[in-house]
């Protein structure tokens, strides 16, 4: 960065500006997970890029999720981890720690990181005033759950007050049953029911790719009609379905745009938002 001229620099700044204009006052989810959250260079960079989105006045909903902490956590407590066609099967003893480990110990360390970085931040979960209701999703699965409803009032009111809301995916339900939820599910729901403008789902890949094994392939932007085409030729396969599936869902529950985009490469949030050239696979 040192050897970038000033002309250089401001006509960045320069180019940005429309967009900056189109966030403003937006709200944005971003669903945080993968490898930009265990890899210590890359949760700095995704924690600098909130809180520059969130001083340039646009609503950062953060929501995240933990596989790999919470799969270390029981590996701790002697208890092995099972799944499910790729879901994990959550017990009583299991959704005790990931209610631990999600709401807890994870959920307060991103609320330190982006105070770290000047962000003021506060740390919510689904069962704070009920935000996230939901029911079993399957009994083969246990105390898995599946969202009948998002309050998001809680959330409105965290950033009215000035503080990125950084939210755990532990839900409740209407008799007192507590629920471990899809992370990426659980944004694009809270991105639906708060309007937002954008949903940005972190992942370990470069976005959709027509040859899964050749970055070069990457389809940069999808239609919601080209979706059901992409899954029947086998484009749309794998652990990328879900995710597909959720920003299918979310623009059809009016937000703007969904984009998959990949969390390994450095500031690929601010690529996504605030540069023209974009990152990722863009759904709308």
């Amino acid at each position: 960065m040192e050897n970038i001229s000033n002309e250089i620099r401001a006509g960045i700044l320069s180019d940005a500006l429309p967009y900056i204009q189109k966030y403003n006052g937006k709200v944005v989810v971003i669903k945080y997970g993968g490898n930009a959250m265990t890899n210590d260079a890359l949760k700095d960079a995704v924690m600098s890029d909130i809180v520059l989105l969130s001083t340039i006045g646009v609503k950062i909903v953060l929501v995240h999720g933990g596989g790999p902490e919470i799969n270390a956590m029981l590996k701790r407590v002697g208890k092995e981890s099972k799944f499910v066609n790729g879901l994990r099967y959550t017990d009583e003893e299991t959704v005790e720690i990931v209610q631990m480990v999600l709401c807890g110990k994870l959920n307060k360390d991103l609320v330190e990181k982006l105070y770290q970085h000047n962000g003021n931040a506060i740390g919510l979960c689904g069962l704070d005033s009920h935000m996230i209701e939901a029911k079993q999703l399957d009994p083969e699965l246990g105390l898995v759950g599946e969202i009948t409803r998002v309050d998001p009032k809680i959330i409105n009111d965290s950033l009215d007050h000035g503080y990125i809301p950084v939210i755990s995916t532990v839900a409740g339900s209407e008799d007192g049953k507590v629920y471990n939820i899809n992370a990426d599910t659980a944004a694009a729901r809270i991105a639906a029911e708060m309007h937002a403008e954008s949903l940005v789902l972190l992942t370990d890949i470069v976005g959709l790719l027509r040859d899964k094994d050749d970055v070069s392939t990457l389809i940069p932007q999808v239609g919601l009609s080209e979706v059901p085409y992409l899954k029947n030729q086998g484009i749309i396969s794998g652990g990328m379905i879900p995710k597909i599936d959720c920003c299918v869902e979310a623009v059809r529950r009016g937000v703007k745009q969904s984009v998959i985009i990949d969390g390994r490469i450095p500031h690929s949030i601010l690529i996504e938002l605030l540069t023209n050239k974009g990152a990722g696979t863009l759904i709308k």
